[in-house]
C-alpha cells in the first residue's frame, strides 16, 4: 500500500491521520490533481482504532459510488434497539426495518482495521502516496501564507512541505491545539470509550438476534447501564463477534470511584445482555477518547495553510438518539479536499483564501446537524435524563403490563404518573425537560 517517496518533495496536501477523515481528504485531493501525502502513526491504517460501531454509508456512496463491490462490511444493521435499564429489568423499544439493507444499507458495522485500510487502498488507487508508521512531531508555519508549511516526522531532521495540512488526527488532535485553534478544552468534552469484542460463530448471532442470515446485524443502544455514571452503552453484531462497551463523561467518571472495566462487566452481566453473549471468547479490549461536546466543542476550521476535519474537529454528533461519527468524518475530509484544491488553484492559501471550507461545512449536513442539535449532548447527559429516565420508562411500562386480577387495570394515564410521582420528578423538571427536548431536538 505504502509508495516510497523522496522527503524532499514538496506536496500539494499532506494529510495527517488516515482514519476516514483523512482518507477522504486524501481522495478528494488526489482525484482533483493534487499530489498528496497521507501520513498515518499506526502500522497500518486503522492499527490504532478503537471503534465499536455503525457506519452510516450514504455519504460514502457519493464519494466512492462502486464501494459496496469490496468494502469489507461486516453486518447491515435491520434492527435498531433503544434499551433503558434499572436495576434488572430493562424496557426497550425496537425497530426492525428490512428495508434498510436493500441497495445501499441505512448503516454497517465493520472492523476498523478493515475498512480505514480498505478507504485508505482507495486514496492510494486515486494517486495518494501513504506512509505508515510515521508520527507527526511538529509544524512550521511560519511561511504558511506563502503555500509552504513544513511538516517534521519522526523519521528524520529532514521536513516534508506542503501548500495545504488537512488535520485528521483524532479526537486528541496534536496539530489543531499546536495551532492554537481549539479557545479552551476540558474534560467535559470528551467521553471515554471502553469496548469488547467477543467472538462468537455466525450461526449462534443469527439464532440469538433473531437474524435471517449472517448479513443482518443488530445495533443496541443502552441508558441507565453505566452505574451511575453519565453515559451509555451500545452492543453491536458483526459476522462473526459482537462489540459491546460504554461511552462515559469524563467529568462524571473522574468523580465516581468505579472503573471503566467494572461498569462494562455489569453492562456485560446484566439479565437482558449475558445471554447474548455468553459462550464467546474475547478478541479484543481497549478503550479510547471520544469528542462528544457537539458543535460547542469545535475548534477553528481553517487557519493559513491548515483545515481541520473528522474527530479532530469534534464533528461527531452524539445526540443519543443520533449516534454518527464516520459519515461526519467522510463528509467533512472530502470538503477538506476540495477546499484545499479550490485555494490551491486560486494561489491563496492564507484563513481567507481557506475559509471557503468552512462555509461549505456550515452549508453541508455536517454543519446543519451539528447546529440543530447542539444542545442534545448536553440534554442527554443530564442529570434528569440519566439518572431517573431509565427507572421512569421501567416503571411505567411495568405498571401497563402487570396484570392484577382481581384489581382492575390502572390505564395509561395513571400508570404515567404514577411512576413520575413514585421517582419524584416535580412539575417544573417534566416542564423544563420538555422545553429542553423540544428545542434540542425540533
Amino acid at each position: 500500500m505504502t509508495k516510497d517517496h523522496n522527503p524532499n518533495v514538496e506536496w500539494d496536501v499532506i494529510v495527517v491521520g488516515a482514519g476516514p477523515a483523512g482518507s477522504s481528504a486524501a481522495i478528494s485531493a488526489a482525484r482533483l490533481g493534487l499530489s498528496v501525502c497521507l501520513i498515518e502513526r499506526g502500522r497500518a491504517p486503522g492499527s490504532k482504532n478503537l471503534f465499536g460501531g455503525v457506519v452510516y454509508p450514504a455519504i460514502l456512496s457519493e464519494l466512492i459510488p462502486n464501494f459496496l463491490e469490496d468494502a469489507p462490511i461486516e453486518r447491515a444493521i435491520s434492527r435498531r434497539v433503544t434499551m433503558a435499564i434499572d436495576g434488572n429489568r430493562s424496557t426497550s423499544l425496537v425497530v426492525d426495518n428490512p428495508n434498510w439493507v436493500d441497495e445501499i444499507p441505512n448503516g454497517f458495522t465493520v472492523k476498523r482495521s478493515l475498512f480505514d485500510s480498505w478507504l485508505a487502498d482507495q486514496a492510494v488507487k486515486e494517486g495518494a502516496t501513504l506512509l505508515n508508521a510515521t508520527t507527526v512531531t511538529s509544524l512550521d508555519r511560519s511561511l504558511a501564507k506563502n503555500a509552504k508549511t513544513l511538516v517534521y516526522t519522526d523519521r528524520g531532521d529532514i521536513p516534508l512541505s506542503a501548500k495545504v495540512v488537512i488535520a485528521a488526527d483524532g479526537a486528541n488532535s496534536f496539530i489543531a491545539k499546536e495551532a492554537g485553534l481549539f479557545s479552551e478544552l476540558s474534560s467535559h468534552h470528551y467521553t471515554l470509550g471502553v469496548k469488547r469484542v467477543i467472538e462468537l460463530d455466525e450461526t449462534t448471532i443469527n439464532e440469538r438476534f433473531n437474524q435471517p442470515n449472517s448479513f443482518q446485524g443488530t445495533d443496541i443502544e443502552i441508558l441507565g447501564c453505566t452505574m451511575g455514571v453519565s453515559g451509555g452503552g451500545f452492543l453491536y453484531t458483526n459476522r462473526s463477534s459482537i462489540s459491546i462497551g460504554v461511552v462515559l463523561s469524563l467529568d462524571s467518571f473522574s468523580k465516581s470511584k468505579v472503573r471503566p472495566e467494572e461498569i462494562l462487566s455489569g453492562l456485560c452481566n446484566h439479565p437482558s445482555i449475558k445471554d447474548l453473549i455468553k459462550g464467546g471468547t474475547d478478541l479484543e479490549y481497549g478503550a479510547h477518547l471520544i469528542p462528544e461536546a457537539g458543535k460547542k466543542g469545535w475548534p477553528e476550521l481553517y487557519s493559513d495553510g491548515l483545515l481541520i476535519a473528522g474527530d479532530s474537529g469534534f464533528m461527531c454528533l452524539a445526540a443519543g438518539i443520533w449516534l454518527e461519527g464516520v459519515n461526519y468524518a467522510i463528509a467533512s475530509g472530502d470538503l477538506a479536499g476540495r477546499a484545499s484544491a479550490q485555494a490551491i488553484r486560486k494561489g491563496d492559501v492564507t484563513k481567507e483564501g481557506l475559509s471557503i471550507y468552512k462555509r461549505q461545512i456550515d452549508e453541508s449536513f455536517v454543519g446543519k446537524n451539528h447546529s440543530r442539535f447542539q444542545s442534545a449532548p448536553e440534554l442527554v447527559m443530564s442529570p434528569i435524563v440519566q439518572n431517573k429516565m431509565p427507572k421512569l420508562a421501567c416503571d411505567i411500562f411495568d405498571e401497563l403490563f402487570k396484570v392484577r386480577d382481581p384489581l382492575p387495570k390502572v390505564g395509561i394515564p395513571k400508570a404515567i404518573f404514577s411512576a413520575i410521582k413514585a421517582n419524584k420528578i416535580s412539575k417544573k423538571e417534566l416542564i423544563q425537560l420538555g422545553i429542553r427536548g423540544f428545542r434540542s431536538f425540533k
